[in-house]
């Protein structure tokens, strides 16, 4: 059974929590995109996971869920603060390391917590995401119905029934177009994100972070072992995006995820459990 939400106070914030597993397994922590609470990786998943020996974090980021929530538009934090919470919320734990899994804009994230902190970093897992550092301008763009989706589609922020419809309709065009999507089981998971947030309006506020001037070395200094895990119908960063943070990072693997698009999906929890049981068992 998980443990309870638990609030931490790190750098300089609250930020709600949510522990599965013995603490004296191995350590992972789940890093969500942006505008994502922690209910993006589901108390299923997380479970399958803690059931391998797995002790599993997840948590809310800043303005989602249930940690400190700023003004919508007046954020108040850069992206670089998100990078210290995680660190952060680790020593709150007690964990002096941990592997990080990281999904969509999360795994850019952990990328560069893996060159800023390396001796934080036990292993990377990389889920739907692209490199965070890159000089290589051929990856392609998102896919046709990504684009349109995002041109065309319309929320209310202070009308809940809106944000539903509109969050329901954006995982479904992530979902991609070779499989189905349980849409009643993702519209109840956006119903109970909107009902627990302090104000689900200022999710908004990841749109506006601004990035750091840190000059990083190159991904491929990235020492952690590094899995990537990516779906063949991804249409917000199409499959080369995968395979090209596969190429840079040193001896990385890819795991392609035949038809699924982009985020965690139910149909891929035991294959990608079991990937990254096998990643992260000691050596």
């Amino acid at each position: 059974m998980p443990i309870a939400e638990r609030l931490i106070n790190a750098n300089g914030v609250e930020l709600c929590t949510e522990p599965f597993g013995d603490p004296d397994d191995t350590p992972v922590l789940l890093v969500a995109g942006l505008a994502s609470s922690m209910l993006w990786w589901p108390e299923g998943f997380c479970r399958l996971l803690a059931d391998r020996d797995r002790f599993v974090i997840r948590y809310d980021q800043r303005d989602t869920g249930r940690s400190t929530t700023y003004e919508p538009g007046r954020p108040g934090y850069t992206g670089d603060d998100l990078l210290a919470d995680a660190f952060a919320l680790l020593d709150e734990y007690g964990l002096a390391a941990a592997h990080l899994l990281g999904v969509s804009a999360g795994g850019g994230l952990v990328q560069e917590l893996a060159l800023d902190f390396p001796s934080r970093v036990l292993s990377l897992v990389l889920l739907s995401t692209s490199p965070a550092i890159s000089d290589d301008r051929s990856l392609p763009p998102p896919s046709a119905a990504f684009a349109e989706f995002v041109q065309s589609a319309r929320v209310e922020w202070s009308d809940a029934e809106s944000v539903i419809d509109y969050l329901v309709a954006y995982t479904h065009m992530l979902a991609g177009e070779e499989r189905p999507l349980e849409e009643a089981e993702v519209r109840d998971l956006v119903r109970r994100d909107i009902e627990r947030a302090h104000d689900f309006a200022a999710l908004q506020n990841h749109d506006l972070l601004e990035g750091d001037d840190r000059a990083r070395g190159p991904l491929s200094s990235i020492a952690a072992p590094t899995l990537v895990i990516h779906g063949t119908a991804d249409p917000m960063f199409p499959l080369p995006h995968g395979q090209a943070l596969a190429a840079e990072i040193p001896d990385a693997r890819l795991l392609p995820l035949e038809g699924a698009g982009h985020g965690l999906q139910r149909a891929d929890w035991d294959t990608i459990v079991q990937a990254i049981a096998t990643h992260t068992a000691p050596r």
